[in-house]
């Protein structure tokens, strides 16, 4: 072969070369397998549990942080929000086993019914899913749909690259104080 050739060949490669490297130093992103994190086969979870939201006694899981006007009078008029730290137990009961905490905010978003825009997370502090948390953001109309239905946005631990969905239902309300015990299921696909 000659010289010239040689040198022509050894240009072109480095030309190309270039292009792929260019090409890829350019790029924001790449494809990856989620079996390059060590993820196995994708699961799929029913998660079953009680949620407590205390309003009353000497230590209430939620406080009023803000109402419109400035008024707090127990009710949850459109505008209000709410800080919370409820237990989530295995049963019905308070004093059944804690399984975790759902913490987070929820705000009244309805001026004609009552609506809650709920932003929270259940972190776990028991069995298989200990130290992992799911989060939920979403609408949660608790006086006209008996059986709720909120996304699962996000998760961490066990729940990492989670999909799936929450539905509520009132186990039991106290009308006059506010207390409130819900029943949650959740199902998600996760690794």
């Amino acid at each position: 072969m000659a010289k010239s050739s040689i040198i022509l060949l050894i240009s072109l490669n480095l030309t190309f070369l270039s292009i792929i490297s260019f090409v890829t130093a350019t790029n924001y992103y790449q494809s990856l397998s989620p079996s390059m994190l060590g993820f196995q086969e994708e699961k799929f979870t029913h998660l079953h549990f009680y949620f407590h939201d205390i309003v009353t006694g000497q230590k209430p899981s939620m406080v009023f942080v803000a109402e419109p006007n400035g008024k707090i009078d127990g009710t949850l008029p459109f505008g209000t929000v709410v800080a919370m730290d409820d237990p989530l137990t295995a049963g019905p009961e308070r004093d059944s086993k804690l399984i975790g905490k759902a913490q987070g905010i929820y705000t009244s978003i309805s001026q004609g019914e009552m609506g809650l825009m709920m932003v929270m997370t259940m972190a776990f502090t028991h069995g298989d899913f200990n130290g992992s948390t799911l989060s939920i953001l979403g609408r949660n109309m608790i006086l006209t749909e008996p059986l709720r239905e909120m996304p699962i946005v996000g998760g961490t631990g066990a729940f990492r690259f989670v999909r799936g969905y929450t539905q509520a239902k009132f186990h039991s309300v106290d009308y006059s104080t506010g207390d409130a015990t819900v029943e949650y299921d959740i199902f998600v696909f996760h690794y």
